[in-house]
């Protein structure tokens, strides 16, 4: 699927942008360990990572957070204002809870930890490339620690007040919320809840707007630091 919700032709068409030639030739190794993820493009720096997913139109950039000339999400902030149809994946490290927080007030949907495992790298490309949000819960829960130890208000705080917000919800619309913080995509949440795809996307909509977020992952923030727990596994046939 591709992030408008139809049927991709073809693999997942991906940019890798790091200044280390190592880490780059690093993550271009492993997402090609996936028949279904093709990297078309490398970039050394931020700028370089605008103009390449201009020439490329990837269907996801993979983006480091700290590179020369313009960083990874003033480069992110670039991509999702001007190509929307290019999802962003930035690739952290632990040390940098202020860059998650920046990345996901400038659209980024996929967080990735540099010393993750590999599979989470492709998990993280399929799932934005399908529309998704990807930030696992070990990376949410370093964000709301985050928050808790920063001038953004105490965590009791910050949970009273997710949890007023999720109070305006509908049953339905805190079922969603609640598979958008697993980081499900649309079809996935769709087949979860037996409701039609499009009938989804409305209701992630109307959850966006009611929690006044502007994408999925910090809607899933606001999941964890409402307390909302995991959807179940779905059922075994």
């Amino acid at each position: 699927m591709s992030r408008d919700g139809t049927a991709a032709a073809g693999p997942v068409r991906v940019l890798v942008a790091d200044d280390e030639p190592m880490i780059r030739a690093g993550v271009r190794a492993v997402l090609a360990t996936d028949p279904g993820i093709e990297v078309v493009a490398e970039a050394a720096d931020g700028h370089e990572a605008v103009e390449m997913v201009r020439a490329h139109r990837p269907h996801v950039a993979v983006l480091d957070v700290r590179m020369p000339r313009t960083d990874g999400i003033d480069a992110a902030a670039e991509i999702r204002r001007t190509l929307p149809g290019t999802g962003v994946v930035m690739l952290t490290t632990f040390g940098e809870d202020d860059h998650i927080l920046r990345a996901l007030g400038v659209g980024a949907a996929g967080f990735l930890i540099k010393s993750g495992e590999p599979e989470e790298l492709l998990a993280g490309v399929r799932a934005v490339a399908d529309g998704a949000a990807y930030l696992s819960p070990k990376v949410a829960a370093r964000v709301v620690a985050h928050l808790a130890s920063t001038g953004a208000g105490a965590l009791a705080e910050r949970r009273d007040a997710a949890r007023e917000r999720v109070a305006g919800l509908t049953p339905r619309e805190r079922d969603v919320l609640a598979h958008l913080g697993a980081g499900l995509s649309n079809g996935q949440i769709a087949r979860r809840l037996h409701l039609v795809e499009g009938t989804v996307k409305a209701h992630v909509s109307s959850v966006l707007a009611r929690l006044g977020v502007d994408n999925r992952a910090a809607a899933a923030v606001v999941a964890h630091e409402a307390g909302i727990p995991p959807p179940p596994p779905p059922e075994q046939r």
